[in-house]
């Protein structure tokens, strides 16, 4: 079932391929209808009127009675499909491109962002100067389009606002593990208006920048894993520590990702009606908290069990009084 979804995924990655290449070279001879050396002088001289009367300067849409012209419809579905091919590419380069640094990737997360909706605002207006319009009158009325638009959609604009803020203060980058209003997660990716959140089930959350006014950067520092063991009052509780010690001073040469150091004992943390519990902490990072937490609480039961010291769990008496027993 995997390999035929991968085999199809391949399909589909190749048949884009394809045709992103034949976009880019029908577009490369439009420009450049000199390099189809098999045209004669006037079929050149066709594509190169072609290309001025539909991709050129502005021109006037003629009426005439011929009826539709379908050449103008063919040109703004190429020029469309050309902006797709294009943005493609783009896109392809970027992620080609690695960066050392959070901030890098964040920045390219951003300029593919901006890239991706100036292309079309860009096809939006070209698309309409093909079809006749004068584009120096559309831009003007987009202008005054936006200061319409702008009175009822404030809570947009606060969100581009915010998200530069955002990335020029530095507050947090992708890969960042992030706390926002209780949600913890990786940041996936920063855009104009919104930041997209995954915690460690995969479930993503989009935040409006707006709405993100106090958070927790929890990869700036280290963080901690905290385990609580308990073992029984019968326990020789010196023996307990030294195994404890044994094994923590192990984990780093055994569990490189997760332990960077040794982790600390920290003593005997609470003493219960039925248990002594004792308390491990170790310095790990944000992204392998949780890791870190279950293998050290691992390692702890094997390390207690190898060394034979008991970890109590609970139990109930039920007694029996001597009418009980008599009725029996």
């Amino acid at each position: 079932m995997k390999a035929d979804k991968d085999k199809k995924q391949a399909n589909k990655n190749t048949a884009r391929i394809i045709g992103i290449v034949i976009i880019l070279l029908i577009l490369l001879f439009l420009n450049a209808p000199k390099l189809l050396f098999f045209l004669s002088p006037a079929q050149q001289e066709a594509v190169k009127l072609f290309d001025e009367s539909y991709f050129g300067q502005y021109i006037p849409v003629q009426r005439q009675e011929g009826g539709f012209d379908f050449l103008r419809v063919f040109a703004l579905i190429f020029m469309i499909a050309a902006c797709w091919a294009v943005y493609r590419v783009i896109r392809w380069i970027l992620e080609k491109i690695q960066f050392k640094t959070r901030h890098g990737d964040t920045i390219k997360g951003l300029l593919a962002n901006v890239i991706r909706y100036g292309i079309v605002i860009f096809a939006i207006i070209y698309g309409l100067n093909m079809l006749g319009a004068d584009v120096l009158t559309v831009i003007a009325s987009l202008g005054i389009l936006a200061l319409i638009i702008g009175f009822g959609a404030q809570s947009l604009i606060e969100d581009i606002f915010a998200g530069l803020f955002i990335l020029f203060e530095g507050r947090f980058y992708v890969g960042d593990i992030i706390s926002v209003d209780g949600f913890r997660g990786e940041v996936k990716s920063i855009g104009i208006v919104s930041t997209q959140i995954a915690d460690t089930g995969g479930n993503i959350r989009i935040i409006n920048n707006s709405d993100i006014r106090v958070l927790t950067n929890l990869s700036e520092v280290s963080s901690v894993a905290v385990s609580i063991v308990s073992i029984a009052y019968s326990a020789d509780l010196v023996k307990a520590e030294k195994v404890i010690t044994d094994m923590l001073a192990t984990l780093p040469e055994r569990y490189p990702n997760l332990y960077p150091k040794v982790p600390r004992y920290m003593g005997v943390e609470t003493l219960n009606d039925s248990s002594v519990d004792l308390k491990v902490v170790a310095d790990v990072e944000e992204a392998n908290i949780y890791n870190a937490r279950r293998m050290l609480n691992r390692e702890l039961k094997l390390a207690l069990d190898a060394g034979g010291i008991e970890i109590p769990f609970p139990q109930v008496v039920v007694w029996q009084g001597k009418e009980s027993k008599e009725e029996g």
